[in-house]
């Protein structure tokens, strides 16, 4: 396999090699070798940091799907370069994912502006894929301009998407639950950008705002100047709304840029992505120094009452070191 080739094949907007090579980051290199992955990352270092990336998430059914393929239609109306991640959730019990959200995107198959890649979970927490990071990188240095991270749906927690988007757009529907429940989940505090999707029914007026008044009850930062999340309402199966959503998109962008803040999602990014190779590359280490017999005697151990966790721990850490 011919790494160079592939990277300039995929700059070119080829979308085999685009495919190809987020089929690598996701399968973890070659027959699990992650020595092309290293060579990949330092090939496509180069050509990436110019792409927007928005994420957007909210529960199950609030219509993620359908808002992004209207968002990508405006996007490609404005003639921008346009990459969609759609994660789908990993069945626990067979392994298998639907990964059905390129069957409702189905219009933008054809055109050669816009790659759509759908990645399972594989049983990684959070609304993303693990490679999710690295298939970002990707369409980046494919030349996207924006790219779309549509995730799993959250639930209490799942909030993920915001180490990777510079934007994060989360969406609600009316009957999908109060503003408290929304709380809860976390969800004040992930979003840029609120819509209310589904606007033409019942509840809509009272979605929007509880949202408003939750938005204005909600801590800001004590110093400096903050962004207050607005609230737009969609009805993107009919493609009402979108163009408010783009152009709340592009007043976060601007806001951004007017306070000097559009290097903290490509630091995030960067960050996590640093944190998730360390921690896999250490557990790796873990499995092939200490093995399943050395743990599993440390747990039995636990277990007896010989050794409490913390000190089960630093032997396995001490290995490690060692």
């Amino acid at each position: 396999m011919d790494l160079d080739r592939l990277v300039t094949d995929a700059r070119e907007g080829v979308p085999r090699a685009v495919a190809r090579l987020i089929s690598l980051v996701e399968d973890g290199g070659v027959g699990g070798d992650e020595t092309p992955l290293r060579e990949l990352a330092a090939a496509l270092a180069p050509y990436t940091g110019r792409a927007r990336v928005v994420g957007l998430t909210g529960s199950p059914g609030v219509g993620k799907s359908t808002t992004t393929s209207a968002l990508v239609s405006a996007l490609r109306a404005d003639d921008r370069r346009v990459g969609v991640l759609a994660v789908d959730p990993s069945s626990p019990f067979s392994g298998g994912a639907l990964l059905g959200d390129r069957v409702r995107m189905g219009e933008h198959a054809t055109d050669p502006g816009v790659f759509i890649r759908s990645m399972a979970t594989r049983g990684h927490l959070g609304g993303l894929a693990a490679a999710t990071p690295q298939a970002l990188r990707v369409l980046d240095a494919a030349g996207c301009d924006v790219i779309l991270v549509e995730t799993v749906g959250v639930g209490q927690s799942e909030v993920e998407v915001v180490a990777l988007a510079d934007t994060t757009v989360v969406l609600l529907a009316p009957g999908m639950g109060d503003g408290v429940q929304a709380a809860k989940a976390g969800i004040l505090e992930v979003a840029d950008v609120f819509v209310v999707n589904k606007a033409d029914r019942d509840g809509a007026d009272a979605t929007v705002r509880e949202l408003q008044h939750m938005v204005s009850l909600s801590r800001r930062e004590v110093s400096g100047p903050s962004w207050r999340p607005p609230v737009v309402r969609t009805v993107a199966a009919a493609g009402q709304g979108i163009d408010d959503l783009v152009a709340a998109l592009d007043d976060h962008r601007a806001w951004m840029a007017d306070h000097d803040r559009l290097a903290e999602g490509p630091r995030r990014r960067a960050r996590a992505e640093i944190e998730a190779i360390a921690l896999a590359d250490l557990r790796a280490r873990i499995r092939e120094l200490s093995g399943d017999a050395a743990l599993g005697g440390l747990a039995e151990r636990v277990v007896a009452g010989e050794l409490d966790p913390y000190a089960a721990a630093d032997e396995v850490v001490a290995s490690v070191r060692g």
